[in-house]
C-alpha cells in the first residue's frame, strides 16, 4: 500500500453525569499524525493537571521530524511529562498521575504507547480487537484466564491501575506497532467508555456508524449507561 494514508478522525471528551470536573484530556494532531487520550487521577486540580501535562508535552513535538524521530520523541515527551507530574506531586505532597494511550502514523504503519487502562482497539474486516493490555489489578485476572475483559469492568477493583504517568520512580511504557490497511478503524478511549461498552457493543457501533457521528454515538452510550466517569473518545479511520 502507499505510505500517504488518508486519515479521518472524530473526537470528543465529556465530564460525564457524576463528576464536577473533566480530568481527561485528548489531543488530535492530524498534521503530525498523532492522537492521544489521557485520564488523570488525583482529584480536582490534580488529575486534570496530570492529563493536561501529558498532552501538552506531546503537543510540543516538532511536526517536521522524520518518522523514526517522531516515534522516539513521542516516547520522550511522555517521559518528560512523567517527571513534571512527579515533581508537581511532590510539591503538593500528593499522588497525582495520568493514564495515556497514544497513536501515531508514519510510513504506512502505526505505533502506539500506553500506560494504565486507557485503551486502543482496532476494527478490521468487521471484527474488533483490543490492541493494548490494561496495566491494572483486574487485567492480571483476565490474563490469568479468570475472567473476560467485559467481566473485568464490573469488578470492584476495576479502577485500580498499576502503572501511570507521574507515579513511581521510572515510567515503563508498553508499545505496539503494525501495518495500516484501508478500512481499518481505531478507537482510543478512557475507561469512562469501556465501563459501559462491551466488545459486542463497540464492534456493532464502530462497524456501522460513519466517522462524522461515531464518537458522539459512543459517548452517548456511556452517558446512557450512567456516565459515572469522564468519557474520552477518538476514532481514526484509514481511508
Amino acid at each position: 500500500m502507499t505510505h500517504d494514508n488518508r486519515i479521518r478522525f472524530s473526537a470528543t471528551t465529556h465530564v460525564g453525569r457524576k463528576r464536577k470536573i473533566n480530568e481527561d484530556s485528548i489531543l488530535t494532531l492530524p498534521d503530525q499524525k498523532i492522537w492521544a487520550v489521557s485520564d488523570g487521577m488525583g482529584g480536582h486540580a490534580g488529575g486534570d493537571y496530570a492529563s493536561q501535562t501529558v498532552v501538552d508535552s506531546i503537543a510540543a513535538i516538532d511536526a517536521d521530524l522524520a518518522p523514526a524521530e517522531l516515534i522516539r520523541d513521542l516516547r520522550e515527551a511522555i517521559t518528560r511529562a512523567h517527571g513534571a507530574i512527579r515533581d508537581e506531586g511532590a510539591r503538593r505532597n500528593a499522588t497525582i498521575g495520568a493514564t495515556v494511550v497514544t497513536f501515531a502514523v508514519a510510513n504506512g504503519h502505526f505505533a502506539a504507547f500506553w500506560a494504565g487502562d486507557s485503551r486502543l482497539y482496532r476494527l478490521q474486516s468487521g471484527s474488533i480487537e483490543l490492541l493494548t493490555t490494561d496495566h491494572s489489578v483486574v487485567a492480571d485476572l483476565v490474563l490469568a484466564g479468570q475472567m473476560s475483559w467485559d467481566e473485568a469492568e464490573l469488578h470492584p477493583q476495576s479502577n485500580a491501575v498499576t502503572r501511570a504517568v507521574g507515579v513511581g520512580e521510572d515510567l515503563e511504557l508498553d508499545k505496539i506497532r503494525g501495518e495500516l490497511f484501508p478500512g481499518d478503524r481505531f478507537l482510543l478511549c478512557s475507561d469512562g467508555l469501556t465501563k459501559y461498552a462491551t466488545f459486542d457493543m463497540l464492534e456493532r457501533i464502530l462497524g456501522s456508524e460513519p466517522i462524522e457521528t461515531v464518537a458522539d454515538t459512543l459517548q452517548q452510550l456511556a452517558l446512557d449507561g450512567g456516565g459515572a466517569d469522564n468519557i474520552s473518545i477518538i476514532v481514526i479511520d484509514v481511508v
